[in-house]
């Protein structure tokens, strides 16, 4: 199969290089984890090869027990931090986070249409649910994730209400008359909901280069179902070729249920890949990296995300679908526990198979562990067989991993036709193509 789309490609602003051990490296730059100027220069690196967008992941809470000997997942507001990017950038999207759980939608709405004029168009606002976090925001326990899609499902339409009840139209300024706005145009939405009651209207006006684009990362069945209904383009945790094509399958299939055009829902999986010139280099790269998980914590893991202890079974037993305990039962994260669930039931791995994948080691996502040339290979299958639209880069391992990707694959991937070599528009609809 043959294809003549090209990539979508964003690179993450979450430092994966620096996962494990890898921040202990001497050009990690991890003493620069709170600077702006740090991020700054990725960004740089990133429009300079004419990339789709960054995007800044986000949690909202801090797990003190790794800072011993990591960075954990601390960080700088998102928002704050793409706004900062935005003047010293001109062409590249930036996708910021921002939780419907834990967040009032009138400051989301306003603080992404903020952004909109500050980048001159290249916001985009990645949705998430939350899965850790409610302590920081009350005495209520974190709600069921059919509950935080069903918030969430609120929360955007109210925020997409906001965002069109002040119209870019209705900013007459005619100073020969006096009039600065068509009133007339402006009116409040009158929200009242199962989880927010918002009057408005938004008192920032809309942008002249249209609604913002959203992303989603959600690949539970109540996750699938929000993003198919709202999302541009949706962070796709898929460890192999299968589940790709399955999900992506699936989501065009639910987009077209919602009334929308199949292609309207772009596939994003995180690439995750540990690059050097050779492939023993990079085999020794992600050795490395998971050096630092224990057996324990192996099977702490596949406990965390199944509900399921598998430290008393031999390495060489196969784990099947009957041993699995109830679907229903409460989980840290519904997208990780659906993805071993149908891995198990697609396959019944041993043991020693399921404490070795990506989902239980640290990572749901694509990985790559080779030369440039093998990271071409692969991409380019994806894409002809549909598993993907595209992808965000996650170096892994060291800047190494990075600076391969920059250097040498990029390039390959504009000679084979796979992607752009300048820019065509300069707003984040434009590159993504959503007119």
């Amino acid at each position: 199969m043959t294809t003549n789309r090209q990539l979508c490609i964003g690179l993450s602003l979450s430092t994966t290089w620096m996962k494990g051990n890898g921040w202990r490296h001497r050009d990690s730059g991890v003493e620069n984890l709170y600077s702006s100027d740090f991020y700054v220069q990725l960004a740089k690196m990133a429009e300079e090869a004419k990339l789709d967008f960054i995007f800044r992941p986000d949690t909202l809470f801090l797990n003190k027990e790794v800072l011993g000997n990591s960075p954990g997942f601390g960080s700088l507001d998102p928002t704050l931090l793409l706004t900062s990017i935005a003047r010293e950038t001109n062409r590249i999207g930036l996708v910021t986070t921002a939780s419907t759980t834990f967040n009032p939608p009138y400051t989301v709405a306003r603080q992404l249409q903020s952004l909109q004029w500050i980048s001159n168009g290249r916001a985009g606002w990645n949705i998430v649910t939350s899965i850790e976090g409610a302590g920081n925001f009350g005495d209520d326990p974190m709600p069921s994730s059919p509950e935080r899609y069903q918030k969430a499902s609120e929360f955007t339409d109210i925020v997409r209400k906001l965002w069109d009840s002040y119209p870019n139209e209705s900013l007459v300024i005619n100073r020969s008359t006096g009039q600065y706005a068509d009133k007339e145009m402006v009116s409040p939405i009158n929200h009242s909901g199962d989880f927010f009651s918002v009057e408005g209207p938004l008192n920032v006006p809309a942008h002249k280069s249209g609604t913002i684009p959203l992303f989603q990362a959600g690949a539970s069945e109540s996750g699938r179902n929000f993003a198919a209904s709202v999302a541009d383009a949706i962070f796709a945790a898929t460890p192999d070729m299968a589940s790709g094509i399955e999900l992506r399958d699936d989501l065009r299939r639910r987009a077209k249920k919602h009334g929308r055009h199949p292609s309207a829902i772009r596939v994003l999986p995180g690439l995750y890949f540990f690059l050097a010139n050779t492939r023993q280099e990079a085999l020794e790269l992600h050795r490395k990296a998971h050096a630092h998980l224990s057996q324990e914590h192996r099977y702490a893991s596949v406990k965390s995300i199944l509900g399921m202890d598998i430290s008393t079974l031999p390495l060489d037993q196969s784990i099947t679908v009957d041993m699995l305990p109830d679907q229903n039962q409460p989980v840290r994260s519904r997208t990780h526990a659906d993805l071993l669930r149908r891995l198990i039931t697609r396959q019944q791995p041993i043991v020693e198979e399921l404490l070795s994948r990506p989902e239980v080691v640290g990572s749901a996502h694509w990985v790559v562990v080779g030369t440039v040339e093998d990271a071409l290979s692969e991409i380019t299958e994806w894409l002809e067989t549909g598993a993907a639209d595209g992808f965000i880069a996650l170096p892994g391992g060291s800047k190494t991993s990075m600076e391969l990707f920059f250097s040498e694959l990029m390039p390959m991937l504009v000679e084979r036709g796979l992607f752009r070599s300048e820019y065509t528009g300069s707003t984040l609809r434009e590159h993504l193509g959503i007119t």
